[in-house]
């Protein structure tokens, strides 16, 4: 039951029954409700402010683990960058130079990455820079391991090939010689035998008697064979790869056809007095690139540390040669 109110009327000296209209009674109803609007408001507003939502602090614990661990990852691509490198100078400075490969260049190594507009779309998210940046570096860091993969592919190439190369290379006395006796002159400038003046002598000359066998110093295949009364005389020359070939000069007899295939150690010929030659001996060259260059350094398979000491000195002696 509602209540009733009454008011006391001076002029009539009686209390009257207070009646409210429904304009008034829906007047007071929207001011309380407006009231009530505006310090609900009032309350949200500071609570929103200094208070966080329960949803609010679980963006924020996401917020803070996605930050440490964008950090952890710029810690390990830091790692990964310096392990690489450590791989590359390792790379260049090592493992190529052993197998006699040029160094790969750094333009090729750290040359850039895509576009001026291949991050556009990450300068949009939460801390864009931090993600742009790991990306590049990410990116980079790909390009750089395919390198070095193809790198290390080249380098097990050479590594298997190795072991043909060091079969090839010139690397034993082309006359059986233990005692070094047969060694007459060696590479150098030296007084021509027929001419009487001072030449290049590209060789070395090992005397023997006319039949002594002659061996082939390395793998290869037989360039050329030549019948030649002046010159090298009867000759040939063995091609080893790798830009090695070598000449056997002054042949009584030649062993070997041209095409041939040859191991080291296999018969060339027989020492004779053939072309231009004043006794029995073998001219005997080492050539890299088809330029000449001293045999004496070419023996390390068959002489110990005393016997090639040897060897340097009577290769060394400035003599006449016997061609």
């Amino acid at each position: 039951m509602p209540k009733v109110k009454y008011h006391f009327n001076t002029h009539s000296l009686k209390y009257e029954k207070v009646v409210t209209s429904w304009r008034k009674r829906l007047f007071r109803i929207f001011g309380w409700l407006s009231t009530a609007i505006v310090f609900a408001a009032v309350i949200m507003l500071f609570a929103y402010n200094f208070f966080d939502s329960p949803k609010e602090k679980q963006l924020k614990r996401q917020l803070e683990e996605t930050t440490y661990q964008l950090e952890l990852l710029t810690q390990r691509t830091d790692q990964v960058e310096a392990v690489l490198q450590d791989i590359q100078e390792r790379d260049n400075t090592i493992y190529r130079v052993i197998f006699e490969a040029e160094p790969i260049p750094p333009s090729v190594r750290q040359a850039g990455y895509g576009g001026i507009d291949r991050y556009k779309a990450l300068s949009g998210y939460f801390d864009a820079d931090l993600v742009i940046d790991i990306t590049k570096r990410v990116d980079k860091l790909s390009k750089q391991l395919y390198v070095q993969s193809k790198s290390f592919d080249e380098v097990w190439d050479l590594v298997k090939n190795k072991a043909n190369m060091l079969s090839s290379i010139p690397a034993i006395m082309p006359v059986a010689s233990k005692d070094l006796t047969h060694v007459a002159s060696g590479y150098g400038m030296r007084v021509h035998p027929i001419y009487k003046t001072v030449k290049m002598h590209t060789g070395m000359d090992f005397t023997a008697p006319t039949g002594t066998e002659i061996y082939a110093t390395g793998n290869g295949v037989v360039a050329t064979v030549e019948y030649d009364g002046r010159g090298y005389g009867n000759n040939v020359i063995i091609n080893h790869g790798y830009g090695y070939s070598t000449l056997y000069g002054h042949m009584s007899r030649i062993a070997v056809k041209p095409g041939q295939k040859i191991k080291r150690g296999d018969l060339v010929g027989y020492v004779g007095n053939t072309g231009t030659s004043t006794g029995p001996h073998l001219h005997y060259e080492v050539r890299k690139n088809g330029n000449p260059v001293n045999p004496v350094n070419f023996y390390y398979n068959d002489l110990t540390p005393e016997e090639y000491e040897k060897m340097l000195e009577i290769s060394s002696q400035a003599g006449q040669s016997f061609d």
